[in-house]
């Protein structure tokens, strides 16, 4: 069946052209190019982001006959004693750990760190200094930082790559995501941070074997120039237990795929951005922009409160003839931060983009019920004693195209089968505690993780029926905006979550002002639009996800190619 009356235009590969700049295309001229800034007794750093193919990058160390070469791997701590270290952190559960917020020096030898950083200031010919953290060691006289975005990092932890420093190439694929996530991905964050300003040239490690290397002016410029303007990061796409079939259309994806379950269209800390220099395209991790340029992409505002982190998720769940999405409830932020260091939680809502007749979505608890009762029959489920009776005890609200239900955490819920949701949340994403599976298995083939003794203490009971529907089921109404007259509604979030969003149906142009803070959007209705402002006219498309920084004071939004368009704004409220 097609799910649209119109064809897709939805771009999976959104690239920001940078004019006037180049990069250098493949280890070839990487090497000429570094050679050339290179003298008999230059000091080489190449700084590595933790999953980097580091055999890879030694092919190009080895064509430069280095009188001294040091390995980071001979300096850091070993890998036992790491993981010794990291324990407290790493905890004892397959998914959730605790925030590391330390530095990368934490697991470094300082014997052995003094004691190669007298050798390079005893050695008069070339050295090069190779590995995470090489800047640890000197800044040298040429800088070269590797970087790479986690999403490619999950996708090597997937086909066997071990976390840094370690052994552990067969350990189970969630535990490797965890210790990256709470510590690996920080503490690499930190220290590229605090370098930014020391790179002579940056290398896009993403694709094996296909590096593209810039210099650090065409670096920052990039990054500049997209905190000024309207930019898309790059999607990507997994299939699920529960998966769907409406993005393989509308997405444009592979239709032999056996599904698509889920989708990160607008996740910073995940997502790439990718700049075309002439027709060379260089994929980096959007954390730069948020890390580089955090006033100019979030505001002031945003950014006194979250620090260089982007607040605000939208993702794709598609379940469009697929299954239920698991049973789930999302910690408070008292017990987010009590128990796993972070200081917000993952407030969200679902707003539907599509969905079939029998499309349903499961929200809040029915009137009446004993928690004892749920929390006994959950937990008889995960043993398979019985199959958990949902409809028992979970409101189930009937869900059509352009509805938005709204989820402060510690509500129960889930998506049922047959609805296309665009999830729109606070950015800890990691942080769900499934209570009921409907009796699957992962892709795995393992029990998807069941976290009933977290969940019991959050879900709050006193979400019935009546309050749900009141506050939580298309809780809209219609707001006015000055110098705005196209027809604008409050569709959420609760008072209790921090981000507002607003849908704006537009048949002329719409005008938006920023207020110094970064807007979230996606086209939810209509082929496509143009933005446009203090900056090159910006086409979106059906089902895209867009981000105007907050530098930007005001744009329009009009249709282009159709009558009228919908479009879902999302913001950090004042």
């Amino acid at each position: 069946m097609s799910y649209l009356n119109f064809k897709s235009e939805y771009d999976c590969f959104p690239k920001t052209t940078i004019k006037n700049h180049k990069a250098f295309h493949g280890y070839d001229e990487i090497y000429h190019e570094l050679n050339r800034k290179m003298n008999n007794n230059s000091v080489v750093v190449f700084d590595y982001y933790p999953g980097v193919d580091e055999e890879e990058v030694y092919e190009l160390i080895k064509r430069f006959n280095f009188s001294l070469e040091i390995n980071m791997h001979d300096i850091f701590k070993d890998g036992k004693t790491m993981t010794e270290q990291m324990k407290y952190n790493l905890s004892d559960d397959r998914v959730f750990g605790k925030m590391y917020y330390g530095n990368l020096v934490d697991f470094i030898d300082e014997d052995k760190l003094e004691e190669v950083q007298n050798k390079i200031k005893e050695q008069k010919e070339s050295v090069i200094v190779y590995g995470v953290g090489a800047s640890l060691v000197s800044h040298g006289d040429v800088y070269v930082y590797f970087d790479m975005a986690r999403w490619q990092i999950q996708l090597r932890y997937r086909k066997g790559m071990a976390n840094y420093n370690v052994d552990n190439y067969d350990e189970d694929i969630l535990k490797k995501y965890k210790r990256g996530y709470f510590i690996e991905w920080r503490i690499a964050d930190k220290h590229k941070e605090k370098y930014f300003e020391c790179f002579d040239y940056v290398v896009d490690t993403n694709a094996a074997n296909d590096p593209k290397m810039i210099s650090s002016d065409t670096f920052k410029i990039s990054l500049h120039q997209l905190s000024k303007q309207p930019f898309r990061t790059v999607p990507y796409f997994d299939p699920g237990v529960w998966g769907g079939q409406w993005m393989k259309e509308v997405c444009n994806l592979d239709v032999n795929q056996p599904n698509y379950a889920w989708s990160f269209d607008g996740v910073p800390e995940e997502n790439s951005i990718l700049f075309d220099y002439d027709g060379v395209i260089v994929e980096l991790p959007a954390m730069d922009l948020v890390l580089y340029q955090p006033k100019e992409l979030l505001g002031e505002q945003v950014y006194s409160r979250f620090g260089a982190e982007f607040p605000i998720r939208f993702d794709f769940l598609d379940t469009m003839e697929g299954q239920n999405l698991s049973l789930q409830v999302h910690p408070l932020t008292e017990y987010i931060k009590k128990n796993f260091g972070m200081s917000y939680t993952q407030d969200e809502s679902y707003y539907i983009l599509d969905a079939k007749e029998d499309a349903v979505v499961y929200l809040g608890l029915k009137e009446g019920i004993q928690p004892t009762e749920m929390i006994s029959d959950l937990e008889s489920a995960q043993r398979g004693e019985i199959v958990f009776d949902a409809d028992k005890y979970i409101n189930k609200f009937p869900a059509k195209k352009h509805d938005h239900f709204l989820i402060p955490a510690g509500t129960c819920h889930c998506s049922g089968k047959n609805a296309m949701v665009l999830e729109i949340s606070a950015t800890p994403y990691i942080f769900t505690f499934k209570l009921w599976d409907w009796q699957r298995l992962g892709l795995d083939g393992l029990p998807r993780p069941i976290h009933i003794e977290h969940g019991k203490q959050v879900i709050q009971w006193d979400r019935t029926t009546d309050w749900v529907k009141e506050n939580l089921v298309n809780a809209t109404y219609e707001v006015k905006e000055e110098g705005n007259d196209c027809k604008i509604e409050h569709t959420g979030l609760h008072e209790l979550e921090f981000i507002e969003t607003r849908r704006y149906t537009i048949n002329n142009s719409s005008l938006h002002k920023t207020h110094g803070t970064v807007n979230m959007l996606n086209l939810v209705d209509g082929k496509s639009a143009v933005i446009e402002g203090d900056f090159e006219p910006f086409i979106v498309h059906y089902a895209e996800t867009f981000i105007i920084p907050a530098s930007i004071k005001e744009y329009t939004i009009k249709p282009y190619d159709c009558d009228e368009v919908k479009v879902l704004k999302a913001y950090v409220r004042s």
